[in-house]
């Protein structure tokens, strides 16, 4: 019998992640005996997505993790997640998608965070990604993970694999930016991927892995 798993996104590109992090603890024997399908919000009827108001990763990524299960019934997965820029005190933090304005812009926010850091040194780049991953069950158990990617900042654009921020950002022990990684390299070494790989575990527990 196939389970579901909502990934509570309709971020295309997210959904892939987890359904090749997910296939991986399959076909590694962790996940011995699953049938599992993960879905995004595109393929459940609608609902009025809640507002990322919390103060941290964690707290948005249970937010719409719960709201998730309570609209659908599903098993929800959500994540949360943005950058943290040295030079701006750590912001944008969690208002990364929405930091040039109350619109999801990927290009203004890039443009600007660039702005910012227009007269900061080049030795003063330092920057991570960070991201929350939760999910939910209908009986009411919750589980958050947190996963960090640390690396710097360049004041060009390069690569076009990525969203967001990934352009300009260079993870720690690399040349390439994330946006020029294959997405396969990305999964080994991002936030996310190490958000739901921590996740893991849990999950799979929940969704009856023997």
């Amino acid at each position: 019998m196939t389970s579901q798993v909502l990934l509570a996104t309709r971020n295309t590109k997210k959904l892939a992640e987890l359904r090749r992090i997910l296939a991986e603890a399959i076909e590694g024997g962790t996940g011995e005996g699953l049938d599992v399908e993960v879905i995004g919000l595109d393929s459940v009827a609608a609902y009025d997505e809640v507002p990322e108001t919390g103060a941290t990763f964690a707290a948005n990524a249970l937010l719409k993790a719960s709201e998730a299960v309570r609209h659908t019934g599903l098993l929800a997965v959500a994540d949360d997640s943005g950058i943290s820029v040295d030079a701006l005190n750590g912001m944008p933090g969690v208002l990364s998608a929405r930091w040039a304005g109350t619109a999801k812009d990927d290009d203004k926010n890039l443009e600007l965070v660039l702005e910012q850091l227009a007269d900061v040194p080049e030795d003063r780049l330092g920057a991570a990604f960070v991201c929350a991953a939760a999910f939910v069950t209908p009986t009411g158990e919750r589980h958050v993970s947190e996963g960090v990617m640390p690396g710097r900042l360049i004041r060009q654009r390069r690569g076009t694999n990525g969203f967001g921020y990934d352009p300009i950002f260079v993870p720690e022990g690399f040349e390439l930016t994330s946006a020029e990684l294959e997405p396969v390299d990305k999964d080994a070494i991002s936030h996310r991927g190490k958000a739901l790989r921590s996740l893991l575990p849990q999950l799979l527990n929940a969704l009856g892995a023997r």
